[in-house]
Parts: C-alpha cells; structure tokens; sequence
C-alpha cells in the first residue's frame, strides 16, 4: 500500500494530464465520464471504473454533491482500479446532479482507490492540502 504526504504525494495522484479545464458536459453523467476518462488516460483505471462511478448515482442519488458546486465522483475499490489515482474537471457551464442544496457543480474531482487504505490515505492528503494555504 502506497502512503501519501500532501503536495508531493498529490502530485503522483493527480498528474497534468488528468486536470481538465472548460471541459464541457451536457448533464452530470457527462461530467462523470470526462473525469472518469481522464483516470483511464492516467491508467489509474479502465473504463469499467467510470460506469461504477456513473452507476452509483444512479442508485444512490447524488450524493457525491459533497459541498456548493463540487462532485467528488468514486465508486468502490475493483478490479477496473489500476492503481490510486485522481482527475479533476472544471466544468465550462455548471450541471444540475439533483442535488438539492449544493447544485449546480462546476468541478468534479473522482477518485480511484486500490483499496480502503488508499482511498483514505488520498483523502487525508487532499485535505491536508487543501487545508493549507501557504501550500
């Protein structure tokens, strides 16, 4: 299992490559598969990973609306995971996720994890990061 530290570890998360800006999506699904595309261009994971992603709102409704216009789009540690990885997408026209408080999402950052431990070892970088301003 990888551990990560903020910026450096970040920095092997989410590569150049998997940072999109103006993007456009015609509706949440869309947005999804920019960001899940983007992780299979990194060859954090396969294209199967972007449906899980889309598939679990379908099911489960948008709760990866986390805060005012972010998504942070994920589904479980599966095979279709190659290795922890992020993408980011700033969207160039906001989408409606049916979330009732914080639509509509601008950026939609996804997050692919080999495991549990990956996933929270990820996210504690992104918020130390995040968290810090002189960062």
């Amino acid at each position: 299992m990888r551990r990560f530290r903020a910026m450096d570890e970040l920095i092997d998360l989410l590569p150049v490559g998997c940072v999109r800006l103006d993007a456009r999506a015609a509706d949440w699904r869309e947005a999804i598969a920019v960001a899940g595309g983007l992780m299979v261009d990194g060859g954090f994971t396969t294209a199967e990973y972007t449906a899980e992603m889309i598939a679990g709102v379908e099911e489960n409704g948008p709760y990866i609306v986390v805060a005012p216009g972010v998504a942070f789009a994920h589904a479980r540690p599966s095979p279709a995971v190659r290795a922890t990885g992020m993408s980011w997408v700033r969207l160039a026209e906001p989408v409606a996720f049916g979330h009732e408080t914080n639509d509509p999402v601008t950026l939609v950052v996804a997050l692919a994890a080999e495991d549990s431990g990956a996933h929270t070892s990820a996210m504690a970088s992104l918020a130390r990061l995040l968290g810090d301003p002189g960062a």
